[in-house]
């Protein structure tokens, strides 16, 4: 038995075919749904402009109009409506405009109910968050624009420009820098300020998903495509259709799902495991890597024509050390936030400042948020000097090796491998790879492959 809605939803259906509108309507109110049918396209409108739904279907060759024309009638009524389009014409570049202009999906004629009504129960899930959420994507807005990029250095100021340039656009964008320097808030920036902020954003980390299920992750799957498949899956892809797909530590992706992947971003076209369908998606791809991905194209560790689709805009993100005074104002800025949550008022003495600014910070942003935090736990009153970060193993900033980080910088491979030098012996193997923004199993391969692993092992952590 199908499973019914707890409150009846209203759903529009325009379609000129008798029997697929009949269809269509004894599907819908089989499971539950209120439905109002319509064969012209001018009765429909007339039926939507007089009442409220919560979907709309419509067939996209109409005799008066074309299901173009019922889409943004749709729009400009309440542009958070869903709207599903019906086609027998499976063509890609209609269906692009359709989806441009406002649909949810598209479903090619003759079509599958089961595959038809997962459209619809997908299409109202995304309407009824939509409106739980509301507030909260208006607040998300505000926090991850441009201006919420603290800091006032140049390095900084520029990244703003850049990112003011390309949240308007729809190019795919390659972001680039150390771990913890703040790529996803980035991510986060280009898309809460451009066109597609009121659509999903949907973050991966591709270094966190286990190498079998990646694919199914990104791609998606059919019901019974492998062992463990009980339901179709539409991945994250077609997910953050409308929106931003942000691809974190990209580098990490086998080269096999990088060729399906290059092909999803030229054709816009997704189809999931064990499926014959494929399913236009509108999806903006914003990727990020703390490797360079150019050295890696070149060495055959990663793609080169992936690297070229995605590196159409390429930002570079800089590392902390490198912004000056911005390290004083991102610790006021976590420091505001650890005291609102224990109810107390830190503040920073002059030597504590001056320390934080000798440090040379290789984890980065992620790295201070975390010692702030701790000094907070660990301060026995709430005027932080410089003997508050005794305990925590800052080191003196360009002192024996480090030296050298003057003359000549370090690469971002190096700096990893410098960073797990220092902190290996103080930090276990799960702090270490959060520390540097990896997965356990990058940071395992980095130690195998620089001999840094303490009982000489090669197998792979499990």
């Amino acid at each position: 038995m199908a499973n019914r809605p707890a409150v009846m939803e209203r759903i529009l259906v325009v379609d000129d075919d008798v029997s697929i509108g009949e269809c269509v309507e004894m599907l819908l109110t089989s499971a539950g749904y209120e439905c109002n049918l319509y064969h012209t396209g001018q009765a429909g409108l007339d039926c939507l402009f007089q009442k409220d739904f919560d979907l709309v279907i419509t067939d996209l060759k109409l005799p008066d109009l074309s299901g173009l024309d019922i889409i943004a009638a749709v729009k400009q009524k309440d542009r958070e409506i869903p709207v599903i389009l019906m086609t027998s014409f499976s063509s890609v570049e209609t269906a692009i405009q359709a989806l441009r202009r406002g649909a949810n999906d598209y479903i090619i004629k003759p079509f599958d109910n089961d595959d038809f009504m997962f459209s619809v129960r997908r299409a109202l899930s995304e309407r009824r968050t939509h409106r739980e959420n509301a507030v909260l994507k208006r607040s998300l807005k505000k926090v991850f624009t441009k201006n919420q990029i603290i800091g006032e250095s140049d390095a900084v100021q520029r990244l703003r420009t850049v990112i003011q340039r390309v949240a308007h656009t729809d190019a795919n964008v390659l972001i680039q820098g150390e771990s913890g320097t703040g790529k996803e808030l980035v991510a986060q920036a280009i898309h809460f300020g451009g066109d597609r902020a009121d659509r999903p954003f949907v973050p991966v980390n591709c270094g966190a998903i286990p190498a079998d299920l990646v694919e199914s992750e990104l791609f998606g799957h059919a019901k019974g495509a492998y062992t463990g498949a009980v339901s179709a899956s539409e991945g994250l892809i077609r997910e953050a259709s409308g929106g931003t797909l942000f691809l974190d530590e990209i580098s990490e992706l086998p080269l096999h799902v990088q060729v399906k992947l290059l092909r999803v971003i030229q054709e816009r076209q997704v189809r999931p495991l064990g499926s014959t369908q494929s399913y236009v998606t509108d999806t903006r791809f914003l990727a990020a890597s703390n490797r360079d991905l150019k050295a890696e194209a070149a060495a055959g560790n990663f793609r080169a024509d992936l690297y070229y689709r995605l590196n159409v805009i390429t930002i570079q993100v800089p590392p902390l050390r490198e912004r000056g005074r911005d390290i004083e104002l991102l610790a006021e800025h976590f420091l505001r936030a650890h005291s609102r949550r224990t109810s107390s008022r830190y503040t920073m003495r002059r030597d504590f400042i001056e320390a934080l600014m000798a440090h040379d910070w290789p984890g980065n942003i992620r790295e201070l948020e975390n010692l702030i935090e701790r000094v907070v736990i660990l301060a026995d009153s709430e005027m932080l000097t410089r003997d508050d970060l005794a305990e925590l193993t800052l080191n003196e900033r360009r002192s024996g090796p480090r030296l050298e980080r003057a003359q000549k910088p370090l690469s971002i491979e190096e700096y990893i491998k410098e960073c797990i030098l220092l902190y290996q012996d103080t930090h276990s193997e799960v702090e270490l790879a959060a520390l540097l923004g990896i997965g356990r199993k990058a940071l395992w391969e980095r130690r195998r492959r620089w001999g840094m692993t303490k009982d000489g092992s090669t197998q792979e952590p499990v």
